[in-house]
């Protein structure tokens, strides 16, 4: 397939396979002066050591079906299990009893600059403030090293149309704007054609 020359002042044609999202990117370049949420007694943190591909793989649909999250399902097992294992990565798990009810993955690869990776609930768990009660985990864990000087995330506009608001709530600030283009996951077998419908699925005919 030729290369897309992409046209920054008008409209550009996507082949139907692909999809094609806005990504912001925020920062936080200081710890918050006060924590972001209170204790809970509800749901706990707990370190994933080393997480099993099939175990992630499922709650990661779990939390990201609405939003067509993909990249990690069209890893295969023994590549993301190494991925997962990276020294500098840290995964972990919100558990409300024995059920793990998101995930949290930072990425300290560059000390200095702390990647929040992955952050996301399950939809039942959507609420409440849950959510922010995560976000202070994570803080306070990037937060607690003495080299970092900033922690980053991205979200886009596949994500829920609440992430924007939430990041900046917490203390994230926009910083850069760019266009992801990949393969539909749902041309690939990964979801549904019907998944989603708030990006539509132009990939092949419906039934």
């Amino acid at each position: 397939m030729p290369s897309l020359e992409l046209d920054l002042n008008g409209y550009t044609d996507i082949p139907n396979n692909k999809i094609a999202v806005v990504v912001t990117h925020l920062e936080m370049i200081k710890k918050p002066s006060s924590r972001l949420a209170g204790d809970r007694n509800d749901v706990v943190l707990k370190r994933w050591q080393r997480p099993d591909a099939s175990a992630y793989k499922s709650l990661f649909r779990e939390i990201g079906e609405d939003w067509i999250w993909f990249g990690r399902l069209v890893e295969p097992d023994a590549a993301l299990e190494a991925l997962l294992c990276e020294p500098t990565r840290e995964n972990y798990l919100p558990m409300r009893g024995q059920k793990p009810i998101g995930t949290l993955e930072l990425n300290f690869q560059d000390p200095a600059n702390v990647e929040l990776s992955y952050f996301g609930l399950v939809p039942s768990a959507i609420g409440g403030g849950v959510g922010r009660w995560l976000m202070a985990q994570a803080v306070e864990i990037a937060w607690s090293r003495p080299e970092t000087k900033r922690l980053w995330l991205h979200t886009c506009t596949a994500d829920s149309p609440q992430a924007m608001r939430f990041y900046q709530s917490c203390g994230f600030r926009p910083f850069k704007r760019s266009i992801e283009v990949a393969d539909d996951p749902r041309t690939l077998g990964i979801y549904t054609a019907d998944t989603a419908p708030h990006v539509p699925c132009l990939g092949f005919e419906r039934a």
